[in-house]
């Protein structure tokens, strides 16, 4: 097999593009690459900037370039009897069949394959598959990205890395890929085969440490084998250490792995405290800002406090992304400092982990839904198994369908078969629960936590001691899980997998297999589940019904202040209800009695299998359909929760996207006030609990977390510590706030032109000066995307490009990469900005506050809350607006200094903060960085002196 790999720069799209550069690596059989062919190429109109931009590419470049005709007689030879490659090859492939067919040869009719397939398969892990990541992941160096010959280059270097992944996997998982292309007859499928054929051959195969069960390879091996910690009967290791000799030991320990660790007075508080809270059992709020080290803060006595007192201790984050940096990089630190052995789980909601044998049911059946897709999604799943201990989704890449792939083969409670399940000892969510039961500490995070308590304590390993990070985030997920949020989305995919037609869904399946076994009873049994159909597809259609008039109710358009483009809110009031609510009731009523015969007769039936043995071909088919009737009567009950609109303490809402239209429609039904049931569920059951964050205090004040999470009692009863940690850097000179008094002002969320002018007028100066590497947070999407088109403009001479969410598309994470990749970029963000970004070093020197982060009054539940402080004659915006702005403030502001070498810039072009009565609580719960007032037109001059400054 001898590969030419291609890769063409042009001027512009497919349709109306023409070829200004091509590239062409040639490799051999042996694996070799033999020669690399590149030229430039003479197009007939003049490069577009934006083309120079990306490839460096100039007019002056393909002057004297060959024409077109010329560099395809020398390129045409090196295409015979090769297989052509390329990164996106559907691009470079529509070039070329265009430029031979011009130049009068014939179209190219051999073998196509695309490296992203093949990266996708082999690397199932990687976070993205665009060549210069990839190749520097790799080390391969790609010296000019984005020309042509450079990047046949690379994507030559990166494919014969996949060659040599696959020629490391074990025979096995080579068969089976094998078979999942061969259903359809295409380009991979013959490249599988192939290699099958050439593996077959060989008598040597490679050496591994896998292991092969009911034809999977695996990594993973029985979780019944794996051992405590420490030895049940030995002595305890802490039995005589005291807590201060166990942390000296430690920061010896930290202080020969690394050579830049000394110890951080505001670290070294924190690990006295949480130490403290957890042995006299107390519960602490403790503030540690950016740089305090707050994850072994916590983690270093909790370790402690659990070995020495053979009692687990739970942590709990609010983002699964924490939850898996703890898992990257502070549990294997902890692993080499802790003088003795111990263990620290990380255990997810269920539906992380893949459930092995719904994985095998389905490829083996070729359950798919777009073969394409779901094959090559299918091929990254088997060889993954070869890779992951954990089978956690976070681990994979899957991208484009992989959503609903993955949906289909997660675990779950309601289909899981225990110990009667073939793939039992194996099984990932059963090793993590092992795990979790074996561990010293449980990392888990604040939804499943929740979960937890619903479940009546049946997820997670009994514990008494609980350290909860990000912790101002706990009373908004404590309200989502304690009240009720239910999508159209779920009912309608929980309906059709059920039964989607005559011969899609669960129900169909078993009706197969109960035809073939030809019994009475099956016959029976088959009849019922035709009776089912019917009252399906009334659910269906009600729900769809039922969807459309909730989703007319919602205003027109909607004041894009509550958050994202489209966002459409309406808040439902027990006392006054919208009219026709009656008709919508008696829709929900037809609903619910459909649900409730189709959950009676589907049960009665499965019941009655069950009793029969021997229906083993539909044995996982029995159970998934269990699990599934299961959801459909928790569908059931929230719906007529939700639209019996009768519980005073309760917020009902309807959120949905212009987009989607009631596609997208969202119930929410949340409690005003979680406080009583925190107090109640946690802080009165526990013995003790932790509750960390950078963002606790409000004007050095923790009053407003304590009312909010139910802490009050417990502050009463003497049973609360609260901690303020010094900050360890040096914010007076790391940080300079600045604020132009004299700048206009804005009402409601979007800004006039005065405004919007001024402000692109001022960003795009700043910009300048910070040489781009700027992060401007938003409040409303709609300033947002009135600053980005001019703000673009103003900067595209400078060579500065600007990112916006929202805008550009792609995934948060996405738009960090680009930006941190990127040499100059101002980057525009809304809400999920202003927190948990981290973007350290040079990547980030300015941040720009446009307003002061205030939730929109308007939304439901901040109306209500207003409202419930209203009759306690307390002032909301004081009580509520005001703290929670100054909480987002200070999340805010902690993008800017990551360590202690950041030096940054932050603007803040809200004039409220020095204006107002309520500004100075802004200003004082930041951690002191110099801050100056002054015109707008000083504000630049001063930024470069300050700069300048910092640079000596």
């Amino acid at each position: 097999m001898k590969f030419a790999v291609l890769d063409f720069e042009t001027t512009g799209t497919q349709s109306v593009g023409e070829i200004i550069q091509v590239g062409l690596a040639i490799i051999e059989e042996d694996r070799s690459i033999s020669r690399v062919y590149g030229s430039f190429v003479k197009p007939g109109a003049p490069i577009p900037p934006f083309i120079t931009g990306l490839t460096g590419i100039t007019d002056s470049d393909v002057a004297d370039a060959p024409e077109l005709d010329e560099m395809m007689m020398e390129l045409v030879p090196l295409l015979d009897d090769v297989v052509l490659v390329g990164h996106n090859v559907a691009f470079d492939f529509h070039f070329l069949q265009n430029a031979l067919d011009r130049c009068g040869y014939l179209p190219f009719q051999g073998r196509i394959l695309d490296t992203i397939d093949f990266l996708k398969i082999c690397f199932p892990s990687l976070t993205t598959y665009q060549l210069g990541a990839v190749s520097s992941h790799f080390g391969i160096t790609h010296e000019r990205p984005h020309q042509a010959d450079s990047d046949a280059l690379a994507t030559a270097l990166v494919l014969l890395q996949c060659l040599e992944e696959l020629y490391s996997l074990p025979l096995l998982t080579i068969q089976r890929l094998s078979e999942l292309f061969a259903a359809e007859d295409s380009d991979l499928g013959w490249y599988f085969d192939g290699l099958l054929r050439e593996r077959e051959m060989e008598t040597f195969q490679p050496e591994s440490d896998l292991t092969f069960y009911r034809q999977l390879a695996l990594k993973v091996g029985d979780w019944t084998e794996l051992e405590p910690p420490r030895d049940q009967h030995g002595a305890n290791p802490l039995h005589s250490l005291s807590f201060s000799d166990y942390m000296d030991e430690i920061r010896q320990r930290l202080k020969d792995k690394l050579p830049h660790y000394e110890s951080r007075e505001a670290q070294d508080i924190m690990f006295n405290e949480v130490i403290t809270a957890l042995s006299e059992d107390k519960h602490l709020l403790i503030e540690a800002g950016t740089g305090t080290g707050k994850s072994l803060g916590y983690l270093l006595p909790a370790i402690y406090q659990s070995v020495r007192s053979e009692q687990k201790v739970m942590v709990s984050t609010h983002t699964i992304n924490l939850q898996d940096q703890l898992r990257e990089r502070d549990i294997p630190l902890l692993t080499e400092v802790v003088p003795f052995p111990f263990k620290a789980a990380i255990f997810k909601g269920r539906g992380h982990y893949l459930c092995l044998r719904k994985f095998e049911h389905k490829i083996n059946k070729r359950d798919f839904t777009s073969p394409r897709e779901d094959a090559i999604i299918a091929a990254q799943m088997i060889v993954w198994l070869t890779q992951s201990e954990s089978g956690d989704d976070e681990e994979l890449n899957l991208g484009g369908r992989g959503g609903d792939f993955w949906e289909t083969v997660a675990s779950d409670t309601d289909s899981c078969l225990g110990r009667a399940c073939p793939w039992f000892r194996k099984c990932y969510y059963h090793r993590a629960k092992h795990e979790a039961g074996i561990a010293d500490v449980v990392i888990t995070n604040h939804s499943k936590l929740f979960a937890d308590v619903k479940a009546g304590h049946q997820l997670l390993p009994a514990y008494e001691h609980l350290v909860i990070d990000e912790a101002h985030h706990l009373e908004d997920v404590a309200g989502k899980h304690l009240g009720m949020h239910m999508k159209h989305f779920t009912v309608s995919h929980t309906l059709g997998r059920l039964y989607k037609d005559s011969r899609n869904g669960q129900l169909p399946a078993l009706r197969q297999i109960l035809q073939t076994s030809g019994s009475e009873q099956a016959s029976e049994w088959s009849v019922i589940i035709d009776r089912l159909y019917p009252d399906l597809l009334t659910v269906k259609e009600t729900w769809d019904v039922l969807s459309e008039r909730l989703y007319t109710l919602l205003p027109e358009r909607s004041d894009a202040a509550a958050g994202e483009a489209g966002q459409l809110v309406l808040r439902l009031q027990p006392g006054s209800k919208p009219k026709d609510w009656e008709e919508l009731a008696a829709l929900e009523n037809t609903m619910h009695l459909s649900l409730s015969e189709v959950i009676r007769k589907g049960e009665k039936m499965l019941s009655e299998m069950r009793e029969q043995e021997g229906q083993s071909s539909s044995d996982s088919l029995v159970t998934d359909l269990g699990g599934l009737f299961k959801d459909l009567g928790a569908i059931r009950e929230q719906v007529r929760f939700f639209m019996n609109l009768n519980d005073v303490n309760v917020v009902y809402w309807l959120e949905a996207s212009t987009n989607y239209r009631s596609k997208s429609l969202q119930l929410y039904a949340v409690p005003v006030d979680v406080s009583a049931q925190l107090k109640e569920l946690f802080f009165d059951k526990k013995n003790s609990i932790v509750l960390t964050s950078a963002t606790l205090s409000v004007d050095k004040s923790f009053q407003f977390m304590i009312d909010n999470l139910g802490l009050g009692e417990a502050a009463e009863q003497g049973r609360l510590m609260t901690s303020l940690l010094p900050s360890p850097f040096k914010y007076r000179e790391q940080a300079l706030l600045v604020i132009p008094r004299d700048f206009p002002s804005v009402k409601g969320s979007i800004g006039d032109a005065r405004f919007v002018d001024t402000l692109v007028q001022s960003l795009a100066e700043a910009a300048v000066i910070t040489r781009g590497r700027m992060l401007v947070l938003f409040t409303s999407y709609r300033m947002l995307r009135q600053v980005y088109d001019p703000l673009k403009e103003a900067l595209a001479s400078q060579d500065i490009s600007v990112l916006g969410q929202g805008v550009e598309g792609g995934s948060r994470s996405k738009l960090i990469r680009r930006f941190q990749d990127s040499n100059a970029s101002v980057l525009l963000g809304t809400s999920s900005f202003w927190e948990g970004v981290d973007i350290p070093g040079e990547a980030l020197t300015c941040l720009a506050i446009v307003r002061l982060p205030f939730q929109p009054p308007n939304h439901p539940l901040a109306e209500a809350k207003a409202e419930l402080l209203q009759a306690q004659k307390k002032n909301p915006f004081m009580k509520l607006s005001v703290p929670q702005a100054v909480i987002r403030f200070k999340q805010g502001f902690g993008r800017l200094v990551r360590t202690a070498q950041d030096r940054g810039i932050v603007i803040v072009y809200d004039t409220r903060v020095i204006e107002s009565y309520y500004g100075k609580y802004f200003l004082y719960s930041l951690p002191g960085p110099k801050m100056e007032h002054m015109k707008t037109e000083q504000m630049v001059p001063r930024i470069a002196e300050w700069l300048e400054e910092g640079g000596k």
